[in-house]
């Protein structure tokens, strides 16, 4: 399980490494990378498949899989989010 974790913290902090970077060269686009965590429609694509990810995995492999599935949830938010404001 610690492992699991590590692993999850070290991609989630790439994931932050990146925005900084991101937003050092060009202000504001830090917070359009994450403009997903209040896009409705991106967040109940990422729960919903968290859920699911989540049910299966653990049903699978253990209490390990949750952690992943929350991972996958984020990753899946942030691809079916929408340019546009207001979702």
């Amino acid at each position: 399980m610690a492992v699991t974790l590590l692993s999850i913290t070290v991609i989630l902090a790439a994931w932050v490494i990146r925005t900084a970077v991101a937003e050092l060269r060009v202000p504001g686009s830090g917070r359009r990378q994450w403009a997903f965590l209040t896009d409705r429609r991106a967040l109940a694509a990422g729960a919903l498949a968290a859920l699911l990810l989540g049910l299966i995995g653990w049903a699978t492999t253990g209490p390990a899989a949750a952690a992943w599935a929350v991972l996958a949830g984020l990753l899946i938010a942030s691809l079916t989010a929408t340019d546009e404001p207001n979702g």
